[in-house]
């Protein structure tokens, strides 16, 4: 609708009339004043000055003259970055541009099924999405979503910020399709890491009966050897602390979505069972997929691919295991939201997954693993590694969910879309939204000097953004063609072995037939070109385990001695820009 003013208001008056009758009659002005408000009381930090601030929001506001009254609706799923988006930039948003955003937000599964909708239809469900960068081989494959390199270049060109500075995101090689062109755009990315409670692992005690109990010092487990072994002293021997019982561990085991990303998102790539390779393994990947070229062969070991070879099978068991021995009552039936809140009751000694997604929630003060002075009593660290791992591996995940247009989309949407998108990117609001989220994406920011002041109280997350060890955490990459359907299966078979209805070596064999019998689907559509799925013969196993790399043969011993390393020193190699 749009508004008559007169001018004899001015200032706030102007504002507030406009607020409730509607944006889209606005003068520049009158944006440009609401830009100054946003820029003087919200966004900041940045690392730009103000009058560059400034200067991009007049760019948005510009920008967008077009499609003021218009309403769109994005979507992404419930963490507190899109919760600031969708609540704090999507308001902003409209006061400077006059277009209005609905930001729904919705669990990640939901926010998959959504995005298949529009994908099988073809109808416009949502105006853009925020999803995890894990579709890029979906995305490039099938052609449903909008190149975004062509799309800067070309049709989108007019609705493109000249400061957007692509090459600053962290994540960018993430959301890079085989042919080199960008198909998401970062908008928040966090890492699983291993968490442990520092101040016990320092504690002399502790480090002596360790050290008399296994041979080696008490520290961050380099391997999964030390890993269960410390989960194993904590729950065994330690058992207590100051009158309250402790635990060696932390997971879950409910069958649902979330139990089969706790595979998906990298644990069998943790044992090793890819190939080497950043940011995945090739030609095998870590969800035991062989690709040749570009088109996936197979998931069996029969085919040359390791989703139920000898070391995905053992990351399974030791799962289960570690699970059953060394966690807290009820960790078997929680889900992954439901077991979140574990860490910070302050009776879990370590984990050797944990997103860092949840940091702003573990920095509360007074909560029991934060000091007096705010400082955590925990830090985060690499996460261990098994021992079918090599060197130049990937070594865990890293979520970068990422704006998504889509074809199916109409174009004046799109744009609108596209606009808000890179306001939730854009330096001028990147910066304090990573601090509200910690959930950095510009390697502008994590280098900042707020992170820096800030640092000693995150635990470690901003040494390891600003160390080169944060690229060997990477999402699924491109040898996984459908993600949606394949990943649904993940969840269905573990949880059938978790549940004790099938052994572990019948759940991962079945996974592995499962995953192929899509792959052939795929191949016999045809629809996702030249690097749609173009399956191997099978042959017997001990072809493909005779062979050097991925799929690998059983380990005589799957516990070598169990190796750690001083936290402190590890944080000194982050701090001078080593990976360790």
């Amino acid at each position: 609708m749009r508004t008559m003013v007169p001018k004899l208001l001015s200032g706030v008056l102007v504002l507030a009339v406009l607020l409730s009758a509607g944006l889209a009659g606005a003068s520049d002005a009158q944006y440009k004043d609401a830009a100054k408000k946003w820029v003087e009381t919200e966004f900041q930090p940045s690392t730009l000055s103000k009058a560059e601030q400034m200067k991009e929001m007049a760019w948005f506001t510009k920008a967008a003259a077009p499609f003021r009254g218009m309403e769109i609706k994005v979507v992404s799923e419930t963490i507190p970055t899109h919760e600031y988006e969708s609540k704090v930039l999507a308001k902003a948003f409209y006061e400077i541009t006059g277009i209005k955003v609905t930001h729904d937000l919705i669990q990640e599964g939901d926010v998959i099924e959504k995005l298949q909708i529009q994908m099988q239809s073809g109808e416009n469900v949502f105006d853009a999405y925020v999803n995890d960068s894990d579709l890029i081989g979906t995305h490039y494959r099938y052609g449903h979503v909008v190149n975004l390199t062509d799309w800067m270049a070309g049709e989108g060109k007019d609705v493109t910020l000249p400061t957007l500075d692509i090459d600053d995101f962290m994540g960018k090689s993430f959301t890079t399709g085989p042919d080199g062109k960008l198909y998401q755009m970062p908008d928040q990315q966090f890492a699983n890491l291993y968490w442990f409670r520092y101040d016990w692992f320092n504690r002399a005690d502790f480090k002596k009966a360790f050290k008399a109990k296994y041979g080696y010092e008490l520290g961050v487990p380099v391997n999964w050897s030390a890993y269960e072994d410390i989960a194993e002293f904590f729950s065994e021997d330690v058992r207590e602390i100051d009158g309250k019982a402790i635990y060696g561990h932390m997971d879950y085991g409910k069958k649902a979505p979330d139990l089969g990303w706790r595979f998906t998102d990298a644990w069998l790539s943790m044992a090793g069972a890819g190939d080497k390779g950043i940011p995945n393994g090739k030609p095998v990947d870590e969800w035991g997929i062989r690709v040749d070229g570009c088109r996936p062969v197979g998931a069996s070991v029969s085919r040359g691919g390791a989703t139920n070879g000898p070391a995905a099978k053992y990351a399974l068991r030791k799962y289960m295991d570690w699970l059953r021995k060394y966690a807290p009552p009820g960790a078997l039936g929680m889900d992954f939201y439901q077991s979140l809140p574990s860490l910070a009751k302050g009776n879990v000694a370590q984990q050797i997954f944990w997103y860092t997604a949840f940091t702003a929630s573990m920095v509360e003060e007074g909560t029991p693993v934060v000091n007096a002075d705010g400082t955590p009593k925990w830090r985060m660290a690499p996460s261990p590694h098994g021992p079918y791992w090599e060197k130049g591996q990937k070594l865990g995940y890293q979520d970068c969910g990422s704006w998504t247009l889509m074809k199916s989309t109409p174009v004046d949407r799109r744009k609108a879309a596209w606009l808000f998108a890179q306001f939730c990117v854009a330096k001028t609001t990147s910066l304090k939204k990573a601090h509200v989220g910690l959930t950095p994406i510009r390697d502008s920011d994590i280098r900042d000097k707020s992170f820096t002041e800030r640092a000693p109280k995150l635990g470690g997350l901003v040494e390891f953004y600003r160390s080169p060890a944060r690229v060997a955490w990477t999402p699924t990459g491109t040898n996984v063609p459908d993600y949606p359907k394949l990943a649904q299966l993940w969840w269905q078979n573990i949880g059938e072995a978790v549940a004790g209805e099938v052994t572990v070596s019948t759940a991962m064999d079945n996974l592995a037939k499962e995953q192929d019998k899509i792959l052939i689907r795929l191949e016999r559509a045809g629809v996702q070109g030249e690097c749609g799925p173009k399956m191997n013969p099978e042959k017997d196993e001990e072809y493909w385990l005779n062979k050097a790399g991925s799929p690998k043969a059983k380990l005589a011993n799957e516990k070598p001695q169990g190796e750690t390393v001083q936290y402190d020193d590890l944080i000194k190699a982050w701090r001078e820009g080593r990976a360790n």
